[in-house]
């Protein structure tokens, strides 16, 4: 009889178990209802346009070519067409999701996306202290949470549901954000080393981000990592060099600035790791943008982008066109005709082509840890080339 109890302990113990493995390695497939953003560029669907208010002096977003090739007029997007957050909506079979800012209405069954142009994860004073001074966004990542959480009960006052269910029921993605805390004082002559004092710092403010939301009802968060910045037009102009030991002889990228990137996103999946075993009921998802976009300077042939992946689409003059004072949106600078051949758009930002293979990366694998279940959603996606494949 002894026997027999042990075993069926034992039994019930290794089936909790096996249910707590399986709740920490692969999230339950969800149908999502709606997709919360906070953010800088990457995830901008017009934010920044709508708080620019200098009628006389707009931003260079505000005019084509940006969104030449998918919206047909600017949309506000720091690209020439869709961003990632508006691929995913796409297979979600969601709207894609307006800008909070200037908008008219503002509901759970449309989205809600805070990021805006120029965003920090680290407030703005704290830059300051640390003399670090730029006209960048007064946005940072506790602005837009705060202005979610001021706006939350008049939301959730429209739903059905109550504020946790709806939350709950929402693709909340996390960025990216970051590297704005890090450009702003490369910019400004700042080392790499004492930039690296930052990364702690900017871990937390994400970490303590999902954490409130987390305790708001959140239940599926999608963090990015930082980019290969090494790869990008500005920065390969800002520190062009000639000296070897600094650059990928493979890819012609700054292998120093990539292996900063690299650095953060190992402390940010430590962190995560930690916040998703306090959290086990949670689904905090590491989305991995370094190594979703690296291969595309690695093999550009391979992903359907021309053998000079390293230029920007619109720019104009030097190496990698792409001058500072006369970039994309400025009088005189045009757009390459093949947009979607080119993996940079204006030398800070993507194309839409490098933003839809990446989305497809991240939505069908092996870029995203731990790995999505869509299995439930059948064939919900507008684009039938997203559709779950069991």
């Amino acid at each position: 009889m002894a026997f027999q109890l042990n075993k069926l302990i034992s039994s019930f113990l290794l089936i909790i178990s096996s249910t707590i493995t399986v709740n920490l390695s692969k999230p339950q497939c969800v149908r999502y209802k709606s997709i919360i953003s906070f953010g800088d560029s990457s995830a901008d669907t017009g934010n920044f346009l709508s708080l620019s208010d200098d009628v006389k002096h707009p931003p260079q977003v505000a005019s084509l070519p940006y969104g030449e090739t998918f919206f047909h007029h600017p949309s506000g997007r720091y690209s020439d067409g869709r961003l990632i957050i508006d691929f995913i909506a796409e297979f979600l079979g969601l709207p894609y999701v307006p800008p909070y800012f200037g908008s008219k209405s503002v509901s759970f069954d449309q989205g809600i996306n805070f990021a805006v142009y120029g965003a920090t994860a680290l407030d703005r004073a704290l830059l300051v202290e640390k003399g670090i001074k730029s006209e960048f966004t007064n946005v940072s990542l506790s602005v837009q949470l705060n202005i979610f959480k001021q706006i939350l009960p008049n939301l959730c006052a429209l739903s059905s549901c109550n504020c946790r269910e709806v939350l709950g029921d929402s693709l909340i993605l996390m960025g990216e954000i970051g590297v704005n805390d890090y450009s702003y004082p490369l910019f400004k002559g700042k080392s790499i080393n004492e930039i690296k004092e930052l990364v702690p710092l900017v871990i937390k403010a994400i970490s303590s981000a999902v954490v409130d939301l987390i305790d708001l009802g959140g239940k599926t968060f999608l963090v990015p990592g930082n980019i290969p910045l090494g790869c990008f037009p500005a920065y390969l102009t800002l520190f062009e060099t000639s000296e070897k030991e600094h650059v990928d002889p493979f890819t012609g990228c700054i292998s120093w600035l990539n292996q900063f990137g690299e650095y953060h996103n190992e402390q940010l999946t430590t962190e995560l790791t930690r916040l998703q075993n306090i959290y086990p009921y949670v689904s905090i998802i590491y989305t991995d943008y370094y190594n979703s976009m690296y291969p595309f300077f690695q093999e550009p042939a391979k992903y359907g982008f021309k053998n000079r992946p390293l230029a920007a689409c619109c720019g104009v003059g030097g190496q990698y066109n792409f001058t500072i004072d006369k970039e994309c949106g400025s009088k005189g600078v045009s757009s390459c005709q093949n947009q979607s051949e080119y993996v940079n758009w204006d030398g800070y930002h993507l194309t839409e082509a490098a933003h839809q293979k990446m989305a497809h990366g991240l939505l069908n694998g092996p870029y995203v840890t731990p790995v999505f279940d869509w299995s439930c959603l059948g064939c919900r996606s507008a684009n039938k080339e997203y559709c779950y494949n069991s």
